[in-house]
């Protein structure tokens, strides 16, 4: 047992693990933009040979991930999308199945669709919040059940916890999608999930300014056969976007904190609001799972979506009309992001399966920023105005 004492998340955040610049002492681990290295002699390095298959400033990133996630170790990447198929590359083979959530990120139905189906990986997207309909999925040949919780868009939860437990009765691996908490809000790997999967474009770095991806588990034989088909890729992360994500990692508890208040704020806001229809946020008591959010979340993020009483039309040009909230396809930035999902990561699911999903083509996702929730409000306000006139 270690005689340290345990740190706060937030401390974590800025020293867990740190890796120091023992060269000039510099406060900011440096950005090693190199592709190569020099041998001291033949067949002897420092550690790194080749930045296809390790980076200082990577692993820097990567320690200081490993540190959040309570891990010996993970794993960055140059989107969250090269974590996904890096995983699935490097654990699934022609002929294995795999159990997805049926309301997940576009990206990730897309690999399987048009990626991975072509090469005979077999997958099923499933009511992954129904236990019993995950049971009745399993095949002789499933290897491997990938959810995302909160779902993006529509925010649906699974209880990681108990499909953990259904997974490995089955000798399965389960992984989990945790980018729109992170583990600060929800650690998968404690909950019982053997992977844990972020995208660090959106809340670990913050401020929009990389694209990246990051895989964490407690297997180490797992992480060396994924830290093996990344360097046979070459879906590693890129040093500068590495840098600078670790400097949004450093704020990360901060933010949260400020986006959680803010996005029950304007839930609240939403949902009072007669010319809102309906407001998805695990952190609302109307929110059908909203017991076990309180059981497996810590707090409720700064994501979630709603729908207006309106037209399709409408809603769209409700979007158009907003001043400070910006419409575009990210989240979990310092700036207020809006979409529509329809139009935007689930553009490719034919209606009628989008509409089964509850991705009605009026859903709009909003991610909560940093900007004052009143400020946020009144753009709303004068969004509806625009719209639809002054009266509610």
């Amino acid at each position: 047992m270690s005689d340290k004492p345990a740190l706060q998340p937030e401390t974590i955040a800025i020293h867990g693990n740190r890796v120091r610049d023992n060269q000039f002492n510099s406060i900011l681990f440096p950005i090693h933009q190199t592709a190569t290295y020099i041998h001291e002699t033949v067949g002897v390095t420092k550690g790194f040979g080749y930045s296809r298959g390790g980076n200082p400033t990577v692993n820097a990133l990567e320690q200081g991930i490993a540190a959040l996630e309570g891990t010996a170790s993970a794993l960055c990447f140059r989107s969250g999308m090269g974590a996904i198929t890096t995983l699935c590359l490097a654990l699934l083979k022609a002929g294995d199945h795999v159990i997805l959530s049926e309301v997940i990120y576009g990206g990730t139905m897309r690999l399987f669709h048009q990626v991975l189906g072509n090469f005979n990986v077999e997958y099923s997207f499933v009511d992954t919040s129904n236990l019993d309909a995950v049971r009745q999925a399993i095949r002789p040949n499933s290897k491997l059940i990938f959810i995302e919780t909160p779902a993006n868009p529509t925010m649906k939860l699974t209880d990681i916890h108990a499909l953990a437990e259904i997974a490995h009765a089955s000798n399965l691996l389960l992984a989990v999608d945790n980018t729109f908490l992170t583990p600060l809000l929800q650690n998968s790997l404690k909950l019982g999930a053997d992977i844990s999967m972020l995208s660090t474009t959106k809340y670990i770095d913050g401020h929009n300014a990389t694209i990246g991806g990051s895989l964490a588990t407690h297997d180490e034989a797992v992480i060396e056969r994924l830290r093996l088909v990344r360097k046979t890729l070459g879906t590693i992360q890129a040093p500068m976007d590495a840098w600078l994500t670790l400097q949004g990692l450093k704020t990360l508890p901060a933010r949260l904190d400020v986006h959680c208040r803010h996005a029950a704020r304007v839930a609240e806001w939403l949902e009072a609001d007669p010319r809102v229809h309906r407001v998805y946020y695990p952190g609302l008591s109307s929110f059908p799972q909203h017991e076990l959010a309180l059981r497996q979340q810590s707090a409720f993020g700064g994501m979630l979506a709603f729908e207006l009483n309106a037209t399709v039309e409408e809603s769209l040009r409700f979007i158009d009309a907003l001043k400070i909230c910006t419409c575009a396809e990210s989240l979990g930035s310092v700036e207020t992001l809006i979409t529509n999902p329809a139009t935007a990561s689930h553009c490719d699911l034919p209606l009628d399966e989008r509409e089964r999903l509850g991705i009605s083509d009026r859903l709009i996702r909003l991610s909560v920023g940093l900007e004052a929730p009143q400020d946020l409000i009144a753009d709303f306000e004068q969004a509806f105005a625009t719209v639809f006139g002054g009266a509610k």
